[in-house]
């Protein structure tokens, strides 16, 4: 049986947008207020896995070290009250430094791996994001996607009703 999966672009949706490269975890500020709606998508059996582009890394704006305190700040966020994300897919390459990859939103390299690694269903999957380039990627990969503003509490109504088209 194929899993089903909530995408979540980490700026702007599960941490606040400083429309800058976060580049301190002191400057991580996670939203906490997304938890609930996510926990339970993730009592239902969706797997929660954050789609990412950090191009901050390759411009030596920060390490991946500080990356991955971040991320483990989130997933311990989640973890206290009850959900698990899966996976966080980064890509560290930015287009004026490393040229095009097939990783970096708007591609769909990121939800391509995650569907294969997860074996999850893009038809019962939903992809949120706060850029354009989100559903983008998202669409690429066969996933339905939805766009919030920056930092704007995620509906569970809404995305149920996209899940059930």
């Amino acid at each position: 049986m194929k899993n089903k999966a909530i995408f979540l672009d980490r700026d702007g949706v599960l941490n606040h947008e400083r429309n800058d490269y976060i580049c301190r975890l002191e400057d991580f500020e996670v939203l906490e207020y997304q938890i609930p709606v996510l926990k339970k998508f993730y009592d239902e059996g969706y797997l929660l896995v954050i789609i990412t582009n950090q191009g901050g890394i390759a411009l030596g704006r920060y390490t991946e070290e500080t990356l991955s305190e971040m991320h483990k700040l989130l997933f311990q966020k989640f973890e206290q009250q009850g959900a698990k994300i899966s996976h966080a897919y980064y890509c560290p390459h930015h287009p004026s430094v490393t040229g095009e990859c097939p990783c970096r939103k708007p591609k769909s390299g990121m939800l391509l791996t995650a569907i294969q690694t997860y074996n999850i269903d893009p038809a019962l999957s939903v992809m949120i994001g706060d850029k354009l380039r989100d559903v983008e990627a998202a669409n690429g990969a066969g996933v339905k996607g939805i766009l919030i503003k920056p930092d704007e509490k995620i509906s569970y109504d809404k995305i149920k009703e996209v899940l059930s088209t």
